[in-house]
This record gives structure tokens, C-alpha cells and sequence, in this order.
């Protein structure tokens, strides 16, 4: 079978039978598209016939050209995941990839921002045209919430509920409903009544945020937005639209907020995913008491 055969029959695996998120999907897709270029190059064999060597020593040609700890683990779990799904299909008698052991890299913590930083990345939008409005709305909801970039933009007119302060997120099959801060709830409203009627390229368009040609807004778009108001607050740590679904985590955390709650609100499976905010708030303890404390 060739290579391309196999990454057409991975990709509709993922698609239609695993329900994966877009970002999955393109990522598992981009680590074994590069698998099998490496292959054709390197080796005789293709993705079928490739046993635990030519994996192995993709993995350390991956390490020799420097890539990172997560890249590399990344990757690793990529051809696992493919190679599981040939043996599912009777497509390859066994998982070259199945010993591959990731690096014990140390765990890079998320970056996030204060309260005073986050205040004044919201006071950016300037509320004197659409975009201003939209804008204004999009931040407030992203960190009210903690939201993905994807769930962000995704976000149909229906899924709001102002009446309950609530939303409706979805997100690999699964639907969680977040509640809202007031001056969301207000940027949010003003929006929808006061803006998104003039915006929309047609009257029956469900996208809740659309770009200036009145269609649904794109991750690019956002990013593009988040880095105009980054500069324009004069903010120097690298914000992206993540950086504020850390900060939403990080700040509940820290005054108090149920870690199970939290992780609910964000839409994680497993609560180890969550629980990196706690070390981030631990650090963040330390890193005050040292330069504080008089004897530290």
C-alpha cells in the first residue's frame, strides 16, 4: 500500500470515526505527512513496511535537527496513533512506534498574564465603530470564559444566552455551557444588537463573529487582532488567543475557584490537563516569596 493511500484512509479515521478537533487533525496529519517524506528519502521502505528501526531513526533524525522536547513527543504520539489504527485495520501486523519512550523534558509552564495587564489588554478596543464593538466583545468573551480560539470563532448566534449570562461552547462532540461576567454579558450585547446587523455579508448568517466582509472570522483573523491590541497596549510578553484561556484558568485559581469547576469550564477530558495551573500558581507564589521575603 502506498503512503498516500494510508494517509487518506488515517485522515478519514480521524475525521469521521475519532471526531477529531481541526487543530488534532492537522497536526497529526502534518507529523505523519513528514514521516513518510522521510521515509521515501532515507529509507526503501514505506509507512506499511517500516519496522521499530526506520522509527526509531526517524525520531533521532527529528532530535539531530533540533527539534524540541515537544515537538519530538509530539511526533512520537502521532505514529502511534497511526500505526495503531493499521493494526485496527489489519493493515500492518504490529506497531513499530509502540516503544518509542518521549524525552523527559522539563515542563514549560504557560504563560499568562496579570489582572492589570489583562484590564488593560480589554481597555484596547475602542468603542466608536464596528470593529471597536466586535473587538471589545471578542476579548471580554475569551477571558471570561477560557474559551479555545477555535470554540471562539465557531460560535453560532444561537449558542448565546444573555437572559442566563451563559454560552454555549462545543468541542469534539461535546457540549459545556460557560457563564458569563456582566461586562461580558454588556460588550456581548452591544454587539449583537447594536453592531453584527450591519456586519453580516447575509441576513441569515449564523456566525456569532464575522470579519469585515460579513463573513464567520478566521483563527488568522483573530490572531491578528490579539497581536493589534498586544502592541497597542504596550503589553511586552508574547500574547496569543491561548494566552488568555491561561490567564481565565490561572486567575479563577487563584482566588479560590474549585479546580473541577475549572476544569469543566475549560472542556478538559482529564484534570492533569488542568492541574498545570496549579503548579503555575505555586511558582508564581514562590517566585513573590523570593524576591519579597527579607531572609529569602
Amino acid at each position: 500500500m502506498q503512503n498516500q493511500d494510508c494517509l487518506q484512509m488515517f485522515e478519514s479515521y480521524l475525521r469521521d470515526e475519532k471526531k477529531a478537533s481541526a487543530n488534532t487533525l492537522s497536526s497529526y496529519l502534518r507529523d505523519v505527512r513528514q514521516y513518510g517524506e522521510y521515509l521515501d528519502l532515507h529509507t526503501e521502505c514505506g509507512i506499511v513496511d517500516a519496522g521499530e528501526e526506520e522509527a526509531s531513526e526517524y525520531i533521532n533524525w527529528l532530535k539531530s535537527s533540533g527539534k524540541s522536547v515537544a515537538t519530538v513527543s509530539r511526533c512520537i504520539a502521532s505514529l502511534k496513533n497511526l500505526y495503531s489504527f493499521l493494526c485496527l485495520r489489519q493493515i500492518t501486523k504490529s506497531n513499530p512506534a509502540a516503544k518509542l519512550v518521549s524525552d523527559k523534558g522539563v515542563q514549560k509552564l504557560p504563560q499568562i498574564l496579570t489582572s492589570r495587564e489583562v484590564e488593560l489588554l480589554l481597555e484596547q478596543p475602542e468603542c466608536v465603530d464596528a470593529k471597536g464593538y466586535r473587538d471589545r466583545a471578542m476579548l471580554e468573551l475569551l477571558y471570561a470564559t477560557g474559551m479555545r480560539v477555535t470554540e471562539l470563532i465557531d460560535l453560532n448566534i444561537g449558542d448565546v444566552n444573555l437572559g442566563a449570562g451563559v454560552i454555549r461552547c462545543e468541542s469534539r462532540g461535546k457540549e459545556r455551557f460557560v457563564p458569563m461576567y456582566p461586562a461580558a454579558i454588556k460588550a456581548l450585547s452591544e454587539y449583537i444588537e447594536l453592531v453584527r446587523p450591519q456586519m453580516l455579508a447575509l441576513p441569515d448568517e449564523e456566525a456569532l463573529f464575522v470579519n469585515v466582509s460579513g463573513e464567520r472570522m478566521s483563527r488568522q483573523g483573530f490572531w491578528k487582532i490579539i497581536k493589534y491590541y498586544q502592541k497597542k497596549a504596550k503589553i511586552d510578553k508574547d500574547i496569543t488567543p491561548h494566552t488568555l484561556r491561561h490567564s481565565f484558568a490561572a486567575h479563577l485559581l487563584e482566588n479560590g475557584a474549585d479546580i473541577h469547576a475549572i476544569q469543566e469550564m475549560l472542556g478538559h477530558a482529564d484534570i492533569s490537563s488542568t492541574q498545570v495551573y496549579s503548579h503555575l500558581v505555586k511558582k508564581q507564589l514562590k517566585d513573590v516569596y523570593n524576591k519579597a521575603h527579607p531572609r529569602a
